[in-house]
């Protein structure tokens, strides 16, 4: 059912320049869907061994000649390979990691990144999709030969005590994380640990480890989406492109957003200096500009000072939601790269740290039904709220944003 917004300007615009001077307008009733577990407004199950108990059980699997050793699969001297069918539309680091299981993160990007990998005799990267039918050219490669589940190391089972002490929903195919503010979720320059390196821990049978279907902010904590299975992971991320998924982050910001509740709509483009890069507000037909859509409202204010407010990304640009609170004056308190109002004094009491949680996400499980998982306030957001009096428990407003 399509919603109206109202707009607080008469004055037409093209639907590329809206921005956030039309609030939203409420729902009557909130847009739901079937959960797992059966029954209407129930939480799904939160690990593998609940679901378990309510399927029927599965037929012993015929016998088959055992598999052969991964490092058998290894190739030893450069070969060409042919993209299959099943194989259409995927990252090239996905087929690396599909074709030679227990190929380490770090040694993908590696051949990637030097261009000993060839696509139809082009360098490409990591991120880009593979067509069936295009040649690959596949140099040597180094296998780390994954450990059985009774092989880990101290370290690696503390990783995987760490893992599951963030684990807030996951069963046989999806895992969802509430990661911690200062985790990163991938590997950068002189980065030793984040979230892809951690689940090589959990590596499946035939070396196969979880994958990352979305990324969050290093700084920013909550919500973290994983696929445990090759299936799953298609299915998710092709719920991401098609904007399946419902993503819920709270911030707190100086100030009181005027109206109350509204759209932000921007092109955005990435600035990229010897000490940092930025996303800066740009125009269409910018050089690598996007347009990015955020819906944003008001769930409580602290006097004059300070705010709560919920958004809802609609697109999924870099920094998005951090660029897009500076541009309407509200930058996220505790930004480094985008609070910028001079004299501005952070109240005693609060940490200076980023005031962001990627609170809630909501998108359809590969298998049927919807994975609603919630992250609770990280502990530097908890004391802000504890100080400033706010309610976590209030109704949200972002609820009755609309979809697009």
């Amino acid at each position: 059912m399509s919603r109206r917004i109202k707009r607080m300007n008469p004055k037409p615009r093209s639907r590329d320049e809206r921005d956030d001077s039309r609030p939203f307008k409420a729902r009557t009733a909130k847009k739901t869907g079937p959960r797992l577990g059966g029954k209407p407004g129930a939480k799904p199950p939160r690990f593998a061994a609940e679901r378990a108990e309510r399927r029927p059980p599965k037929a012993a699997p015929e016998a088959s000649a055992p598999a052969k050793p991964v490092e058998a699969l290894l190739p030893t001297k450069v070969q060409t390979v042919k993209v299959t069918a099943d194989e259409n539309n995927m990252r090239v680091d996905r087929f690396l990691e599909a074709r030679f299981p227990g190929l380490s993160f770090s040694h993908i990007q590696r051949v990637v990144r030097k261009g000993e990998l060839r696509v139809d005799g082009k360098r490409v990267d990591s991120k880009d999709r593979l067509e069936e039918g295009q040649s690959v050219r596949i140099p040597p490669l180094k296998l780390d030969t994954p450990k059985a589940a009774g092989e880990l190391s101290e370290g690696a089972q503390k990783t995987l005590a760490a893992l599951k002490e963030m684990t807030i929903w996951e069963d046989d195919d999806v895992l969802v994380l509430n990661k911690p503010a200062g985790l990163a979720v991938q590997g950068g320059s002189g980065m030793t640990r984040h979230i892809d390196q951690m689940l090589d821990v959990m590596r499946d049978s035939k070396g196969q480890k979880p994958r990352l279907v979305h990324r969050i902010d290093r700084e920013t904590s909550g919500c973290l989406l994983i696929a445990k299975t090759r299936f799953a992971a298609s299915h998710l991320t092709g719920a991401f492109r098609s904007r399946s998924a419902r993503k819920t982050y709270w911030a707190l910001v100086p100030g009181l957003p005027k109206p109350k509740q509204g759209r932000i709509s921007t092109f955005l483009a990435k600035e990229e200096s010897e000490d940092d890069t930025i996303m800066r507000i740009a125009q269409h037909g910018d050089e690598g500009a996007s347009h990015a859509v955020t819906y944003y409202a008001v769930v409580e204010t602290a006097g004059n000072k300070l705010t709560w407010v919920s958004l809802k990304p609609v697109t999924g640009r870099t920094h998005q939601l951090r660029a897009h609170m500076e541009h309407i004056g509200h930058p996220i308190v505790g930004d480094p790269k985008y609070f910028n109002i001079e004299n501005w004094q952070l109240p005693g009491g609060l940490q200076n740290r980023l005031h962001l949680l990627a609170r809630r996400i909501v998108i359809p499980h590969p298998r049927g039904g919807v994975i609603d998982a919630t992250a609770p306030l990280p502990p530097h957001m908890q004391q802000s709220w504890n100080l400033l009096g706010l309610d976590a428990s209030r109704f949200d407003p972002i609820e009755n944003a609309p979809e697009e």
